[in-house]
This record gives C-alpha cells, structure tokens and sequence, in this order.
C-alpha cells in the first residue's frame, strides 16, 4: 500500500488521540529515518527523547534479536537474569540501592507516588499522603499521574480527580513552603520540565528542595523520564546539582526504544514495598531488560555523555545567535540536547516549514520549539538544522 492509503486507514482504524503529520515513517538508523516512499528525515525529535542511541543501534538491536530468541517473557514469580543485570547497573551508577521496573513513564510515577504514600504512613502516620508537584509540569496520562500534573488542559473531561496532590510554581522555593503542612509526604518535580516548555531550575533550587525534605521528613521525587539516560549531558540531570533524590523515575530512553520504565529507590523507602503490595506484569521483562542492559552500557563505553555535553553547547551557541537576530524570538533554554527556543508567536507553523526541509523538530506548550536530537549528533547535523531554522524564521517573519 502506498502512504495516502495507509494513511487514511489510519483515520478509520486508530483511536485520534494525536494529531498527526502526513508522514509515515518505516526506516530509520542513527539520527535519519526514512518514509515509505524512500525519503530521508533529519531526526531532532528522536521520539520524544527515547532514541537517544539513534535510530537502531546495532548493539541494541543485536541484544534484542540474541534475547528473542532465547526467552522474550517469563512471569516475575522467577528471577529474570537480564533484569537482574540491569537493575545492578542502574544502582552502580546512581544514588539508588533497589529498582522496580515497570513499562512507562506513567507507571513508573505512579509507582513513586504510591511508595511515597506507603512509606508515610508507615513512618509517620496515617494522614501523610498528600504530594506537592509543580505547575507546567508532565508526569503522565493515568488518572493519578494526570492529577500530579499541574497543568489544566489536561485535566478537562477527567474530572474528579484524584485527591492528594497541590501546585506549586516551578522554581519557587516560597510557594514550596508554603503548601507544606501537616498532610504532606513528598515533593515530585522534573528537574528540567520538557513539556512544560524545557524549563530549568535557577541555581540552588533543587539543592534547597533537598534541605526542605530533609528539614520537614519528606520524600523527595524526581522524574527524569525525559531528561535521564544522558539526555542533558550526564547519566542523570540530578547529577549537575549534586543533589541527590530518594526516589528517581525513569522510562523512554532506558531500553534504546522498547517500552520500558523504572524506579531508582534508596534502600530504607524499597522495604516498605512488601512482596503483594505493587507489581508489573511485564515489568523487567526478558526482552526489554536486555535492551536495557545494552543501551545503558553503550551510553557509558561510545563517549555519548561527552559528545552530548560538546554538541549540546554548540547547539545553545547557535541557537542563542538566532535568537539575536529575531526579535520574535523570546529565549534559548536547556541542558545538553533537551534545547528549547520560546517564540513570541505560534510555533507549530514553524515546525511543518521545518518537516518541508526534511527535518523533525517538536514544538511544546504552543510556542517552545523543542530539540532533542540523539546523543550522537554531530555538528554538521546541528549545522543544517540552524540554516534551516534561520530560513524559516526568516521566511515566517
């Protein structure tokens, strides 16, 4: 079938929960991928910050085929060997002594919000269940994590929802204190909000998150669905602060592209989770936790982290020099390659000029374009992606 047709099947046969570009896409390897027709795509979306290895790297896909063949699910009633191996990574290269897995961003929050709440009525009583999040922020499309996500436009048609959570503005530590009583068990926060616009925090701010917790016998919980696996720089984005969380949720990049999610917890919050009290059915499953095992190494021993933190500072250059020369364009933010440009004006435009270039690019909360190129972007591809922009900006102007 040609693209139109399959296309228009689509309409008829898929739920419209996206709204969609007329592209179909079959192929892809490194930072390109390619449609139906044969056309080839510079890839700055890398589907939504999971392919941070690029396109089917070798490694990973090797480790899927070598899994596959062997066993591709078995239940967690049994030890799972390549989970196993996964897990014993992620605590070796992080604050955290135990890891849950589950197969998204959505369980692995709801999964921290949960042992948050259990861990507070164990240690100090029964009426400490309610968690602070902050305004602008992502967290997921279950009624809990869409409840824990302060922003109203997702929240229309769902309501009630669930009791237990309250906002607070991003990067305000008053507002913070404030909202904290009695009835407070954590605090969740993405240390850089993707969706939310990729918004980073002012210098301290998660270092005095940190001191509150400590101060007033909370949990602290970060969400680096989007911004962990290297995404900014280092393995972790908690990691630039030095301040280190007691429970971290991961997802998206994790396995190079197969479904998976997590969370890092420290050793004394893992125990009040008891053998019945929370489980995945394919959670750290055989398949997806290999894929795990070889995209984690693989980030560790290619030099990715390093080449994200050069290109990531290479792209904010060059961004921030477009910046200077459109008045439309407001602010250059971000970290390593999660960058982000705010427009004075609509930026979805933008990014269909940008697809007629051949090159995916996203476009968050109306007017915040949005890079997330993998992790072995080169400079010569961040090069076409800032000629393009410059035409289109000036195009559009």
């Amino acid at each position: 079938m040609d693209s139109q047709t399959l296309m228009m099947l689509s309409e008829r046969y898929v739920a419209h929960t996206y709204s969609r570009y007329p592209v179909l896409l079959v192929r892809g390897r490194g930072t390109r991928v390619w449609d139906l027709e044969g056309e080839e795509y510079l890839d700055f979306v890398s589907g939504l910050a999971v392919c941070n290895l690029g396109h089917c790297h070798p490694k990973v896909v090797k480790a899927i085929q070598d899994q596959a063949e062997k066993l591709i699910h078995v239940s967690n009633f049994y030890y799972i060997e390549p989970q196993i191996q996964l897990a014993s990574l992620l605590c070796r290269h992080s604050f955290a002594d135990k890891v849950f897995f589950c197969n998204s961003g959505a369980e692995a929050n709801e999964g921290a919000m949960k042992l948050a709440r259990k861990y507070a009525k164990e240690k100090t009583g029964p009426d400490r269940y309610e968690i602070i999040t902050m305004k602008q922020s992502f967290h997921g499309r279950t009624l809990a994590t869409l409840t824990a996500t302060a922003q109203e436009k997702f929240h229309k048609g769902y309501e009630p929802l669930m009791p237990g959570f309250k906002y607070v503005p991003f990067n305000n530590v008053l507002a913070v204190r404030h909202a904290i009583d009695s009835k407070t068990c954590a605090i969740m926060l993405e240390p850089i909000q993707g969706e939310g616009g990729v918004n980073c925090p002012s210098e301290g701010y998660l270092k005095t998150l940190r001191e509150i917790c400590d101060e007033k016998g909370l949990l602290l919980i970060f969400d680096e669905v989007q911004v962990g696996m290297g995404r900014t720089g280092k393995l972790f984005a908690y990691e630039h602060d030095g301040v280190k969380p007691d429970i971290l949720t991961l997802a998206k990049s994790l396995a190079g592209g197969v479904p998976i999610g997590a969370l890092l917890i420290g050793k004394e919050i893992a125990e009040s989770f008891k053998p019945g009290d929370h489980a995945s059915t394919f959670g750290g499953n055989p398949l997806a936790t290999a894929a795990g095992v070889a995209a984690l190494t693989t980030i560790l021993e290619e030099g990715m982290l390093e080449n994200c933190q050069k290109m990531g500072d290479y792209f904010f250059s060059q961004l921030e020099a477009i910046q200077k020369k459109f008045s439309f364009v407001k602010e250059v933010r971000g970290k390593g390659l999660i960058l982000g440009m705010e427009l004075n004006r609509d930026g979805y435009p933008i990014v269909h000029a940008m697809l007629r270039k051949k090159i995916l690019i996203n476009c968050t909360m109306g007017n915040v374009l949005r890079f997330l190129p993998a992790l072995i972007v080169t400079q010569e591809e961040i090069d076409r992606v800032v000629k393009a922009l410059e035409e289109v900006l000036k195009e559009t102007s």
